[in-house]
């Protein structure tokens, strides 16, 4: 049986993730949630419109009317269950292959599940399995047309800022495949689009966010201003500059952190990010007298943070960037526009907006171990004190068991590789010394 996972549901189309699965899923979320309406869209894959059709027949199932947006990036989704007060459900897999898909699940209002919620949903999600699915009874509606709504409220947060800017658009063979060259084109840009014919099987394939090469070629072939790759479902991106540097989600966060702080629009002059965040960015926020709230991975996590503490920025060094004045969910469109925004208003280039910080090394080894390890940090306290001892405030040390298979990553950031590497290696011998295992591999 699958299970929720750090966003959603995820697994292998029709095979794991089944239309009765699905279709089960929705009747859950209905029960648990009671919306008055649903919001249904998809992303581009092949066995996208099976499991809508699945979702839509569960929620019909339940008696509650369904508004379809068709293929749609993410953040469309939870922008119509903002603005209409539906719970939202998109049918995506992310930056996965394409052979995968999976369900996330937005509470009325757009915000991302809590794990009351999630945990719920589960157990009566699970308590359908040996039932007969009833009667469809809810109606469904077209609501395509909320993806123009979508796409004018991202273009008027910026407004045609971007006249003279050449901008290469990845769209991932995915879903933002028809909505971000014609906002950016808009928005005054000169736009060219790479990545943006979708087949059903080609999302993701070597492009987008997880694959940038091509973006990265393209950007210096153009003589481009940067570039843009967005993940499948666009929730997320990565940027390029103009000579061919990778510009992660902790350096799009940074330029907009201290953009936002001298404007005095970071609102309680904070920012909320993961563990995973570079060190680099925390030595930025702290040279610009910036909070920063650190949270578990995850986007749901961010939001929390930033919801508790009245943030209007975070995210993730993935490419999750959620600015919270604007949007209930990271938005890989939104932050393009506010980035390139920044650029044209400023009148730097990326390469110089990308300098507000300075990324420290960052080597991660995977230890895979004979069994489940429970709390790593304690088995090896005295070691892990011991680095960052060494380190001081020149590295950090991030020690962590996946919640999922017997693997422990130790993360360790320092000032130089060398430095980096030998303390990794070091923690994940002292881990096989206590579990036993083997490291599996770096990155």
């Amino acid at each position: 049986m699958l299970h929720f996972g750090t966003d959603g549901v995820r697994g292998v189309a029709i095979e794991e993730l089944t239309p009765a699965l699905a279709r089960d899923l929705a009747r859950a979320v209905v029960r648990v949630l009671q919306p008055t309406a649903v919001v249904v869209g998809r992303d581009t894959r092949e066995s996208g419109t099976v499991l809508e059709q699945a979702v839509v027949d569960g929620c019909a199932a339940e008696g509650v009317s369904v508004h379809l947006m068709g293929v749609v990036p993410t953040p469309a989704i939870a922008y119509a269950a903002e603005q209409f007060g539906w719970v939202g459900i998109a049918i995506t897999a992310s930056h996965n292959v394409w052979s995968d898909n999976g369900i996330k699940v937005f509470a009325s209002g757009g915000a991302k599940l809590n794990d009351a919620e999630q945990i719920e949903i589960e157990r009566v999600w699970h308590s359908f399995v040996a039932e007969t699915a009833p009667v469809a009874m809810g109606s469904v509606h077209d609501a395509s047309g909320v993806i123009a709504e979508y796409a004018t409220h991202r273009f008027n947060i910026t407004g045609a800022a971007l006249t003279g800017l050449t901008v290469v658009l990845d769209c991932a063979n995915g879903a933002m495949s028809y909505v971000a060259p014609e906002v950016f084109m808009t928005a005054g840009a000169n736009v060219v689009v790479i990545n943006a014919s979708p087949d059903g099987r080609n999302i993701n394939h070597q492009c987008g966010a997880t694959s940038p090469q091509q973006l990265v070629d393209a950007v210096v072939a153009h003589h481009a201003d940067l570039g843009i790759a967005f993940d499948g479902d666009g929730d997320r991106l990565i940027a390029v500059s103009a000579s061919g540097l990778l510009v992660d989600g902790d350096h799009i966060m940074a330029i907009a952190a201290v953009d936002l702080a001298t404007r005095g629009l970071l609102r309680n002059k904070g920012v909320a990010v993961t563990v995973m965040t570079n060190l680099g960015f925390h030595h930025a926020m702290r040279d610009a007298s910036i909070d920063v709230v650190v949270t578990a991975v995850g986007d749901r996590n961010i939001l929390v943070a930033l919801d508790e503490y009245d943030f209007v920025l975070g995210g993730e060094q993935s490419g999750h960037v959620v600015h919270r004045a604007h949007a209930t969910t990271g938005d890989g469109l939104l932050a393009a526009l506010i980035l390139c925004e920044y650029m044209a208003r400023a009148h730097v280039s990326l390469d110089e907006a990308a300098t507000v910080m300075q990324s420290y090394p960052q080597l991660l080894v995977n230890v895979r171990t004979a069994e489940k390890v429970h709390d790593p940090v304690a088995d090896i306290a005295s070691e892990i004190a011991a680095a960052e001892s060494t380190l001081g405030d020149n590295g950090r040390i991030l020690v962590r068991a996946s919640g999922t298979e017997p693997l422990v990553r130790v993360m360790v950031e320092a000032s130089d590789d060398a430095v980096a590497s030998a303390i990794a290696y070091e923690l994940a011998n002292a881990l096989i010394a206590v579990h036993g295992g083997s490291i599996e591999g770096t990155h």
